[in-house]
This record gives C-alpha cells, sequence and structure tokens, in this order.
C-alpha cells in the first residue's frame, strides 16, 4: 500500500487507505509482441477497476493478429481499468516504428491515478512516437458532449456488464462514432449480466455489429461496430 506525507500527491484519496486488505500488485505482461508493466491497486475504491481482464489481453493480441494499422490514428478507450488496451494501442506503432497513434484513455476518476502511473511506467525508452496517452475522466452518458466525434477507434473491454449502464454507454459510443469510428468490444459472454442482449438488441438500435472474434474456451468475443 503506498503512502505519502502530502495527501495531493497520494496516489488515491486517503480513504482508500483505510482498508487493511489493500495492496498493489505489479505484473508483466507480453501482448503484441511487447512487455507491458502493469501496477494494480486493489482497495474498496477502485473494485474491478484494479485487474486486468482476459478480455483486455484477447482485444491486445487482436490488434496483432489482424495486423491493424494503428499508426497515426485518433484512438479513445473507455472504462480503461488499468490502461493496458490504450497503452498497447499506443506502444504497437513504437514497435512497428511508423507514425505515433494519438490515444486517449478514459475512465471513472478514482481510477485515473492508477492508469496514469501505468502510462508512465510503460515510456518507451526512446519516448511515444507522437504524445504520451491522455488520461482523462468520463462518465457515459453524463459528460462525453465534451469530448470530440472525431476518433477512428474507440476500444473497450469488459465494459459491458451492468444492464443499468448500457443506455449511457450507447449513448456515448453513438457521440464517439458521429465521424464514422470504428467500436472494437471483447467482453466474457455473461448470460447473468446480459452481456449478449447489448449486442444482440441494445447496440443494433444504432449500430451495424458484427462478431469478429470467437473464443470458445474462455468464452470472449470480441465484436466490431460502426454507427448506422
Amino acid at each position: 500500500m503506498m503512502r505519502n506525507a502530502d495527501p495531493e500527491l497520494s496516489l488515491f484519496p486517503a480513504d482508500c487507505r483505510l482498508f487493511e486488505d489493500s495492496f498493489s500488485a505489479e505484473n508483466t505482461y507480453r501482448v503484441s509482441g511487447q512487455n507491458i508493466i502493469i501496477h494494480q491497486y486493489y482497495c474498496a475504491n477502485l473494485g474491478v477497476s484494479a485487474s486486468v481482464w482476459d478480455s483486455a489481453l484477447h482485444l491486445c493480441q487482436f490488434f496483432e493478429k489482424e495486423s491493424l494499422d494503428l499508426s497515426g490514428k485518433r484512438i479513445i478507450e473507455l472504462g480503461a481499468g488499468t490502461g493496458l488496451v490504450g497503452i498497447v494501442a499506443a506502444r504497437l506503432d513504437n514497435l512497428l516504428l511508423s507514425s505515433g497513434a494519438q490515444v486517449t484513455i478514459t475512465d471513472l476518476p478514482l481510477a485515473l491515478a492508477q492508469i496514469q502511473s501505468n502510462v508512465e511506467c510503460n515510456t518507451p525508452l526512446s519516448g511515444w512516437p507522437s504524445v504520451a496517452p491522455a488520461v482523462l475522466p468520463l462518465s457515459w452518458g453524463r459528460d462525453h458532449d465534451s469530448f470530440s466525434s472525431s476518433w477512428e477507434f474507440v476500444l473497450g473491454a469488459d465494459i459491458v456488464y451492468m444492464p443499468e449502464t448500457f443506455p449511457l454507454l450507447l449513448d456515448t459510443l453513438a457521440h464517439l462514432c458521429k465521424d464514422g469510428a470504428v467500436v472494437l468490444l471483447a467482453s466474457p459472454m455473461r448470460r447473468e449480466h446480459g452481456t449478449q442482449d447489448f449486442y444482440n438488441t441494445v447496440l443494433p438500435q444504432m449500430f451495424k455489429v458484427e462478431l469478429v472474434q470467437r473464443d470458445p474456451e474462455s468464452n470472449i468475443n470480441i465484436y466490431k461496430a460502426t454507427l448506422r
């Protein structure tokens, strides 16, 4: 657990440190041909945002498998948690020695310090090929209008699991994709969370939806969507 004498510089608000089971962990993930170091800060405030979920790894591997050209693209990640997907998207271009993607990584405010920490510790020795990923707060359905609509990719991993947020997510995706962005979402297909209903019923209300990868063993699907 991290402590700092100055509350302004603390990684998380003071109440995060009240829980005896709070702890941090560091793991290295080999994805898309590179090693990414991820710090995960487990405490009651962060909840599920502290973990690297398998769907994030699947989405990163999908970039490599499909040889997606992300060079020079404007990319935004939603519900980033640890920031793994956005960091890989930004560093992938450095690996390929092409112009860098302009990546914005978003989540609720409490997760931003963890994401920023991971962005900083994964800065390439030669520097980011374009600019370092921006880390910004984004609450679906509330403040998406303060974000541009001129993205080329909108990414999300394991963000479809609370049915009450589905309309908010749909509104946010629709705003971000007004200028033709491609949405890539990786999800465990949990029946109890209504995930299939989101992709079969909710998302198609405004988007053309295509299943682009299915992993029966892990029960993780990757969907591609474009605004109608």
